[in-house]
């Protein structure tokens, strides 16, 4: 389903085109703005509720010699994996070897590694927090840091395997997503949900679509969460009981 497509089926099947309203302070309202916050919020639903593989995405980047924090992408919500590579060849990161940092709590760093000057190769890392700029009055930016265990002693190749929010098929410039090409049935339902929460909708039809977004989310879920997580040669081919 392509964001026109889209867009088309939720006017008709509210049977609402959505006129333009007007806020508090006079700002209009388009009808294309109204429907595409109905599928942002949907896509926003479904994306905190099944893990696509989608969903994620790799970076490289290098650690600072001495510098315990570590910028994380602008687009980061949560962490799948980090690892520190070593022994890399010019500039080859295929050429090191990986070794995966473990998660702990920022107190645990703290306590383990009290000075910065506990220096070596990385084991651990946490969330720290907002990143602060480099200014003589420092301003805190939206973007997130992660704090290392025990201080970098040289720059290091890293590579983050992350979550992420991919572009809304509202932003799309083909109007095409990789959910509205597999799974279509939960944007469009979640949408619609979204739309007659906005509409106050009748009870019966609110419950009724709530109802169908639930089952298409159960079918994603089965995928997402399921099959693309395992194959027949590790857990076997799905058999149904025969009564």
């Amino acid at each position: 389903m392509t964001y026109d497509e889209l867009y088309a089926a939720i006017q008709s099947y509210t049977e609402n085109q959505f006129p333009e309203t007007y806020l508090a302070d006079g700002t209009a309202v388009s009808t294309k703005t109204q429907i595409d916050t109905f599928i942002k919020q949907a896509e926003q639903r479904i994306y905190n509720t099944v893990q696509f593989p989608s969903l994620r995405k790799n970076v490289t980047g290098i650690t600072t010699t001495n510098n315990k924090y570590l910028s994380l992408p602008s687009d980061f919500l949560a962490v799948y994996s980090l690892a520190v590579i070593t022994d890399v060849t010019g500039g080859d990161v295929n050429t090191g070897t990986y070794e995966y940092l473990l998660n702990k709590d920022v107190n645990f760093i703290r306590q383990a590694y009290p000075s910065p000057n506990d220096t070596a190769v990385p084991k651990y890392y946490a969330l720290f927090g907002p990143t602060t700029t480099s200014d003589a009055t420092p301003v805190i930016t939206d973007e997130l840091s992660a704090i290392l265990g025990p201080t970098p002693d040289a720059a290091y190749y890293v590579e983050l395997h992350y979550y992420y929010y991919p572009e809304s098929i509202v932003d799309a410039a083909d109007g095409r997503t990789w959910l509205g090409d597999n799974f279509d049935s939960v944007l469009l339902y979640g949408s619609l949900v979204e739309a007659y929460t906005f509409m106050k909708g009748e009870t019966d039809m609110v419950t009724l679509y709530n109802t169908k977004y639930n089952e298409a989310l159960a079918l994603a879920k089965r995928l997402g969460d399921g099959m693309e997580r395992q194959d027949a040669y590790r857990s076997g081919q799905y058999r149904q009981p025969v009564g």
